[in-house]
């Protein structure tokens, strides 16, 4: 079961959360399709989501947290 762990509006930088949380040890969820389905590019309201596995999420969603902080500036 995965869980999500972070949502956020950016396709790139979504690719490059999941790169770092693959670097860190977290397995996320990879190879979704950027978008609503069937319509690749167009973004829902609450952003990409970003998965990892159950037993990964506590501690990948610290990270994220502070990737997606010192991302913003």
């Amino acid at each position: 079961m995965f869980q999500t762990i972070a949502r956020v509006d950016d396709p790139a930088v979504a690719r490059v959360l999941v790169a770092a949380l693959r670097a860190h040890g977290f397995h996320p969820l990879e190879g979704r399709e950027d978008g609503l389905p069937g319509l690749p590019g167009v973004i829902g309201l609450r952003g990409l989501p970003i998965d990892v596995p159950e037993d990964e999420a506590a501690d990948a969603q610290m990270l994220a947290n502070v990737l997606l902080r010192d991302m913003q500036g």
